[in-house]
This record gives C-alpha cells, structure tokens and sequence, in this order.
C-alpha cells in the first residue's frame, strides 16, 4: 500500500487547532460587526453567539469534545433508507380529496394522512388508491371507530391486504387537547380501534404531539407531552388484556418539525431515547419508535408566504436528519387557506430534493458524533422527562399553564424582533397581495407565531409615517432602512424626504402627516437634529420619533424612538394609534 499523497490527507497535524484559536478567530469578526468591543476578551464569543431555547437550553455556536462529559448519547435514529412521504389529505369535498390524493401518489408521494370524520365519504376518498402499496393514516378526532370500520368495510370491499404502515389513528387524548372532544369515554375507543388493529396486522395509535406545538408548546413540553400520552394507552391497553409489547407495536407519533434546525433534529433524537427508557420500565424493550414528522404550522407566515418553502425545506431536512420514518411537508400557501395544486406540488418535492439530490437519507444518523448536537440531544431529553414527570404529577391539568408561560415568552421575544419572522416582522413587502384561498378545513385553532404583526398587517392605517431623513443618503440610509422596515411590519407605510441638509429644507419637504420620524446619524442629531425637530413641529408635525437613540437637545423635543432591541409591537400600536 502506498502512502497518501499529502495534498490529500485531510487530516494533517496542521490542522488542528485549539478552542482559543477559534475564540480569537470569531472574535475578530464580531469586532468588525461592531458586536464586540477592543475591550472585550476573546472568550465573550461564547456568550454572544450562544442562543437560548425557550425551554432554557443553550445552542453553542461550536461542539467541542467536553460537551459530551457525563452525558448520554442514546437514542440515535433507526431508519435506513429514504423516509415515507406523506401528504395531507383534508377536505370536506370526498371528490376534491380524492383528486388530491391521487395527484400526490402521481407525484411521488408514498403515503396519505387522511382526515375522516363521521360524514367523511371514505371510499369516494380513496377511490383509486393502491391500499396494499400506500398506507393510509387515518385522523378521526371525532369518530375514530366509525372511521376505522369504514376503512376496513372498504379493504373487504376492494379483496386487499392493507400496506402493514397503515394506520387506524386513534388519538383520543389529542382529539381531547384540540377540543374535538370531550374528554371522559375516550378509552373505550382506544381499546376498540387498538383491537381492530392488532387483528388486522396493522399499526392503531398515533400520538399527535403537534396537539401540543400547536397550543405553543416549547420543545421539551411538545416532548413530555408525547411519552405521557404514549404512557397513558399502553397503561389503558394492558388493563384492557393486551401485552406492552403488543400496545407499543401499534403506535406512532407525530412531531412538529421547525425551521430550527438543530432542536428539531435533537428533539427527534431525544424522543427515540425517552420512549425507549419507558418501554425499558415497562418490561417491553426492542419495539422500535416509529416517527411522522410533520412541518411546523405555527411558523407560516400568510403574508410573504413563499418563505414558508424555505421554512419547510429546513424542517423536512431537520426532520429527515433527526431520523423520521414519515415526514409530511405542509404547503406553502397552507397559512393562507386551503392550499392549491402548486403549494402541494412544492411540498412533495421538498422531500424528493432532499432525498434524490441531495441524499440527506443516505446517511442513517448524519448527525451522530457531532458534539454539540449530542448535548443539544442530552439536555433536550432530561428536560422533556422532567416535564414528564410533572404530567404524570399533576395530569395535563397544569401543562396549559406551563405552555401558557411559554407563550407569553415566546411572544415577547417576537414582539422585541429578537426571534425575527422573515417576510413579516422583518423585511416586510407592503405592496404584495395576499394570495385568496377558501378556508382549510385542516387549519383548526392554531395560532401562528406572528399573528399579532398579522393582526396589524391585516388593517393598515389610511395616513403614512413622514421620514425626515437627515444629510445625505450615505449619511441616513442606515437608520432610514432600520424604520421604515420597523414600521412596515406594523403595515404603516413611510413618504421619505430624500438627502436634506437643513432644517428648512425638511420643513419644505414635510408634507403634513400627523406623525414623523427623524432618521440620520448620531453626528447629525448633535448639530442639527433639535433645530429639525422644532421646525418639523412647527409645520405641524403632532408625534415626534427618532429612528435610534435621542441625544443631546433632540432627546426633550421628540415623543418616542426605536433602536434596536425595542419592543416592535408595542411601538406599532404608539404608533398607529396617532396616525389614527
């Protein structure tokens, strides 16, 4: 054997490099970007590039060996190969749904997730479909048995044996959580549907988690929640005569997979663990867990909704990466009503690129061995079995209360831009119209992550924000950027002034909107910003808002001011209210 050339070792002694080289490294890139000072040591990367879940778990910006010291690393994916590509079927019209459903399995899809309630046509749905070679997953919040033996009237009918991942997807306490129904009596059709399952040769039980995403629910609660309800229907099934064992073979769950890439692949990473320690006490280990990820609906957008596409390539990738047996991309235009042919199209293909080009599933567990995805994995799970226990504590009496605080957390964080929603509370098109779609049936009550700058979005003020901008475009362009995106994502519009170099000519440009905003450097409102903000009021201007930090006389003379880190929302509404 000969020896590597050297132009091609790719792990030469040269490359090593130590943590302090890296620190110093990024340090001077944050210098440059203004987000580190001389004075600052090289060390304060760490706490600058560090983000914080909402469950209070750091995500480093580096893995580094010590990351993995007293830690687990079980609960690595068991797919191998290319996932399931599953596409929602929903629609009250059994003619449209099944012209859906037929256009997907067309179009690569492998697997159909069917809404079915107690007036759903079944057999009109799933005219056509090849049931021993696409598996139907079944969704029936509010008649689950009834849907079940439609089903299985429908398989006698056609002389079939159902593809073995088909699914009768009783989920009561789902159903329950999502206010489809009330909550006593819901293990009876556990059991019954279970039943049917198990004689069929068929799985039975999904555990939607996403009942809980949906609600707001962080990732570790979204976690706690799925191996409590799990927990819940094995406990029913034994005392019903059926093994653990048996019962675990029969379930699926269902996550939420976000555009947060990281946590989402940790989070499937850590679910795998969780469910396999309770599978380890309840005297049932070796049944696999089987995983159908779904994209994240909290996280549209309806305005700019073609940054959903991306926002869903992220989560399928995550998804596919963090080990799912079953990922469902949702449609692009799903935030703004019942998604057409071309928003379905996109979806399905999401799963095709990540698959055939780019080979995401070649790999069992890419992401395996990386330090700080183990960790990230590690934290998530301890979290998500500590929030376990306070379900099995206190029931799921307490858990809206926690999910609650999540929320108000979370939408802070949006309301301040510190968590930015592309398209929407940053970068916002006032031009752009609003794709018109009829109402999803699959939407139910799901509140989106920026429904509050929607809400705004939805009814923009008739008057416009005047732009007083100061010096030349050099000069104000930064800060006049910064506002009129601010007030955008408000659905306030600005008429900007253009390079001025006096106060006078400010006041010649003003054409009298009732609120105005200066906008230019701080050297600019050192010399002459006070003289612009008293000829600005004396042609009329009633609200005056500096663009950045007031300072010198400017500061007594204005009303209000944005800068970085300022509450967006509440500023919006300031603000709205006096153009109103």
């Amino acid at each position: 054997m000969t020896d590597t050339p050297a132009h091609l070792d790719l792990a030469q002694p040269d490359d090593d490099h130590s943590v302090s080289e890296w620190e110093t490294a990024a340090a001077g890139v944050l210098r440059k970007a203004r987000r580190l000072s001389d004075e600052d040591a090289d060390s304060a990367v760490w706490d600058k590039l560090t983000r914080t879940t909402l469950d209070g778990i750091a995500v480093t910006p580096l893995g580094v060996p010590a990351d993995l010291e007293g830690r687990s690393t079980a609960g690595r994916p068991t797919r191998v190969g290319a996932w399931d590509i599953r596409s929602h079927v929903v629609d009250p019209d059994a003619g449209r749904a099944n012209e859906s459903a037929l256009l997907d399995l067309d179009g690569g899809v492998t697997s159909l997730w069917v809404r079915s309630d107690a007036d759903t046509d079944l057999a009109t749905t799933l005219d056509r479909v090849l049931l021993d070679l696409a598996p139907v997953v079944l969704d029936a919040p509010t008649a689950p048995l009834q849907a079940a033996r439609s089903l299985l009237a429908l398989l006698a009918d056609k002389g079939v044996e159902p593809h073995p991942a088909t699914n009768l997807g009783v989920d009561p306490i789902g159903a329950v959580h999502r206010g489809l129904r009330e909550g006593p009596g819901w293990q009876d059709d556990l059991v019954a549907v279970a039943g049917l399952a198990e004689e069929l040769g068929v799985l039975g039980v999904v555990v939607d988690a996403t009942a809980a995403h949906d609600l707001g629910a962080s990732d570790a609660q979204e976690l706690g929640y799925a191996i409590a309800v799990g927990a819940a229907y094995l406990r029913v099934l034994a005392d019903a005569g059926m093994s653990v064992a048996a019962a675990a073979k029969l379930v699926e769950f269902r996550f939420a997979a976000t555009d947060e890439q990281f946590p989402t692949i940790a989070k499937l990473r850590a679910a795998r663990r969780l469910w396999a320690r309770v599978l380890e006490l309840s005297g049932a280990e070796g049944v696999p867990m089987r995983i159908h990820a779904v994209t994240s609906r909290p996280m549209l957008s309806k305005y700019d909704p073609y940054v959903n596409m991306l926002r869903g390539t992220v989560a399928a990738f995550a998804a596919g990466v963090g080990g799912a047996d079953a990922v469902t991309v949702l449609p692009f235009d799903s935030a703004n009503g019942r998604p057409e042919a071309f928003g379905r199209r996109i979806a399905r293909n999401v799963n095709h690129l990540l698959i055939d080009e780019s080979h995401v599933a070649k790999v069992a567990d890419p992401a395996g061995g990386a330090y700080a995805v183990e960790r990230l994995t590690d934290d998530l799970a301890v979290a998500g079995w500590a929030e376990l226990g306070e379900i099995e504590e206190s029931g799921f009496d307490t858990f809206r209360g926690r999910v609650a605080a999540i929320v108000e957390r979370r939408e802070a964080e949006i309301a301040a831009r510190k968590r930015p929603i592309t398209g929407l509370t940053e970068f916002p098109n006032l031009e752009e119209s609003l794709l018109e779609r009829a109402p999803d049936p699959a939407g139910g009550d799901v509140r989106r992550y920026g429904a509050s700058f929607e809400e705004l979005r939805d009814a923009p003020p008739a008057q416009h924000v005047f732009l007083a901008t100061l010096g030349t475009v050099a000069q104000h362009t930064a800060r006049a950027t910064f506002a009129s995106n601010l007030f955008a994502a408000g659905g306030v519009a600005v008429d900007v002034a253009g390079p001025t170099a006096t106060p006078a000519e400010l006041a010649e440009a003003y054409t009298g909107q009732p609120v105005v905003c200066l906008a230019g450097s701080d050297p600019a409102y050192q010399e002459w910003g006070a003289e612009a903000a008293a000829a600005l009021r004396e042609a009329g201007a009633r609200r005056l808002i500096v663009a950045g930090r007031p300072v010198g006389p400017l500061a007594d003379l204005v009303d209000d001011s944005c800068a970085v880190g300022v509450d967006a929302l509440a500023f919006l509404h300031r603000t709205r209210e006096a153009l109103a």
